[in-house]
């Protein structure tokens, strides 16, 4: 060992080590650093941990102006197997069964500081302007819409189940605003009646221990669990309780006593609104503290409305005061404004006899976005379908306050069609319905219009399919005539003539149709929205379809007037039969291919809907004619009806005797 290293030894082991100022100075620093070290270690082991204050911190959600994010999971009701849920009048635990799966209870989204828009104002022509990136406000899970329903009843009875979970939390107020026109009349009793159903749940509740329920002074009208407002509302807006109340028989009076509105308006959004400023005094804004009440609103109506103008401005409102609207309504027939509604004489004096009366109830979506064509050649009328939602102003209200829009009908049938003589009185006139489940992925677009007229600047595809829609329908080939008897040769050249005229009216319509429908082609593969893109495809199918037939219509009728010997020469009749065969030149054979790839499309991409029920029609009826002979008798002999001197009809007097009610003109609805 060397003798530095010697040394160092007897320094570290004598005590001679701490005689050298230089070495405690290095063994004091170590202490004092060791010392500190463990102080701040042992600092988050005295803190108290607040349980309350621990915070879950996600990632913000990605907003993409380019795109909207459409939320697939959609409220449905019903299922077509049973009926359950709103379809039902089975209990309260039936309807909840039916709610949506994403979204178990209606959360009222943050207020949002909207500019009010005028919907009158917003002019088509707009859209078409250079387009901006849209704003995105569908990140929320908002309200549920197409919850369809066969009647007013199991509505009630899931709007009981949503105001049950609202009493757990804090006390309640139920607006009720009812429609008072006269086809309402059966739905208000209805609805009276299930008033004792929610007072029975109300003491359910009310053994069960929930919050609201534990009030210490019962004389107290802040402290009673749940409080009824009606309010009627048709031409004016009425309030008929002054204050809120708790007496059921009191609210039964109420609705039973309501008169009967003939004016034909409903100004449901002017009641909505005056209903907020009667009731925000009681609401307790989203954020706020205090024993101030929740108030929920139920909308009870057959229609749109006739004040849409007061939609966004209602909307405002609402959120601001974070107030629900559920909507116990009808649904709007498929890309229509106007639906008939059967109609029978409530007084039972007077003729019971079925009349049909138009009213609005549509349509879905903010704008039209189908085209109407007619069909050619199965001289049938187009279909009357629901579109699986509600009309487009009130299911948006319900949408962005956190309702449900109830769809209603008390002859729904997914499974088949539905004929007239099923209906009930006061039903609207929708043949076919279908399966909420597979609609869900087709929700209209719930968003305000200045946004929706950005979504459809921004895509070709959408521009063209809504100004399409804006055309007049074109249906003059509905019923062609097929069918030429020569009785002699002038009179059957001009016959051919004349029958060309309709067909010569509507090709110019269908070839401007096709004009603007023709953009959209170029982008078509780009559109991933279901809605959208199964517009689309229909209306350039069968706009397409219908021109091909009309052309090749007219091509055939020319080539008869340039005459056309018969085979058979006891024959004299010419009659034109759709054909799958083109015969009238190559172009008008690819359109042919073109139209029947995107009508099959339709049908495969988008089965169980509206568009492929409407592509699969279009698809029945070939798009091509040919001529065939046969003969017509052109003088057929008499035949004499020999009843045995039985007279089958009732004499004059007979006539008389027959006592008939008087029949009334339809009211305004």
């Amino acid at each position: 060992m060397s003798e530095l290293e010697q040394w160092d030894l007897d320094e570290i082991d004598g005590e001679g080590f701490f005689e050298n100022s230089e070495n405690v100075a290095l063994v004091g620093s170590m202490l004092v650093h060791l010392i500190i070290l463990l102080f701040l270690a042992m600092i988050p082991l005295a803190i108290e941990i607040d349980e309350e204050a621990v915070v879950i911190v996600s990632k913000p959600p990605v907003y993409e102006p380019e795109k909207l994010e459409f939320i697939d999971e959609i409220s449905y009701s019903e299922m077509p197997q049973v009926d359950v849920g709103a379809s039902s009048l089975a209990d309260v635990e039936m309807a909840e069964a039916s709610a949506q799966i994403f979204d178990e209870v209606s959360e009222i989204p943050k207020p949002l500081d909207l500019e009010p828009t005028e919907l009158g104002e917003i002019m088509v022509n707009k859209m078409f302007e250079q387009a901006v990136a849209p704003l995105d406000r569908l990140t929320e899970q908002k309200g549920k819409v197409g919850q369809g329903t066969e009647g007013a009843l199991g509505a009630v009875d899931r709007i009981t189940f949503e105001i049950l979970k609202e009493m757990e939390q804090q006390p309640t107020l139920v607006v009720w605003l009812f429609d008072q026109s006269g086809s309402l009349q059966q739905q208000r009793r209805d609805i009276r009646t299930r008033f004792d159903r929610i007072y029975n749940e109300l003491g359910i509740a009310q053994d069960s221990g929930a919050k609201a329920f534990q009030s210490k002074r019962k004389d107290d009208p802040d402290s009673k669990p749940l409080l009824t407002s009606i309010i009627g509302f048709g031409s004016q807006v009425q309030l008929y309780t002054e204050e809120p109340t708790d007496s059921l028989d009191e609210i039964k009076n109420v609705v039973q006593g309501m008169q009967v509105d003939s004016s034909g308006q409903e100004r449901v959004f002017a009641a909505i609104n005056s209903a907020v400023d009667e009731y925000k005094s009681l609401c307790r804004p989203r954020g706020s503290r205090g024993p101030q009440r929740k108030v929920m609103f139920v909308v009870v109506t057959d229609e749109k409305g006739d004040d849409e103008n007061l939609l966004e401005p209602t909307i405002v409102a609402c959120r601001k005061w974070g107030i629900p609207v559920y909507v116990i309504g009808v649904p709007a027939p498929f890309g229509r404004q106007h639906t008939l509604v059967k109609y029978i004489d409530p007084d039972p004096s007077f003729d019971q006899t079925p009349q049909f009366a138009q009213v609005d109830q549509g349509p879905e979506t903010f704008l039209p976005e189908r085209v109407f064509v007619g069909f050619t050649g199965n001289f049938e009328q187009e279909p009357k379908l629901d579109s699986g939602f509600g009309p487009f102003a009130l299911t948006r209200l319900c949408y962005e306050t956190g309702g449900i829009y109830f769809t209603v009908h008390p002859n729904r049938n997914t499974n088949r069609r539905v004929n007239r003589r099923e209906l009930d009185a006061f039903a609207s006139d929708l043949q076919y319905f279908f399966d909420p489940v597979k609609m869900s992925a087709y929700r209209p677009d719930y968003i305000s219009p200045d946004d929706y007229i950005e979504q459809v600047k921004s895509s070709p595809l959408r521009q063209s399919l809504i100004r399409a829609a804006q055309q007049s329908p074109a249906v003059g080939l509905a019923r062609p005539r097929t069918r030429f008897v020569r009785r002699q040769e002038a009179q059957l050249v001009a016959d051919l003539p004349r029958a060309q005229q309709d067909a010569a009216k509507l090709e110019p319509r269908l070839m401007k149709m096709i004009q603007i429908l023709q953009p959209g082609m170029t982008l078509r593969d780009q559109e991933t929205t279901p809605r959208w893109k199964a517009g689309y495809d229909l209306a350039m199918g069968r706009v397409m379809a219908q021109r091909v037939r009309t052309y090749g219509y007219n091509a055939m009728l020319a080539q008869a007037k340039r005459g056309m010997p018969f085979q058979d020469k006891k024959n004299n009749t010419w009659v034109l039969y759709p054909s799958q065969e083109i015969s009238v030149g190559s172009r008008t054979q690819s359109e042919a291919n073109l139209a029947t790839e995107l009508l099959q499309q339709v049908v495969s991409d988008h089965d169980g809907t509206p568009w492929a029920l409407l592509a699969s029609q279009e698809l029945k009826v070939p798009l091509g004619w040919t001529w065939k002979e046969t003969y017509t008798e052109i003088d057929p002999p008499r035949t004499r009806r020999n009843n045995n001197n039985n007279n089958l009809v009732p004499s004059d007097d007979q006539a008389r005797m027959l006592k008939r009610a008087p029949k009334r003109k339809v009211p305004k609805l």
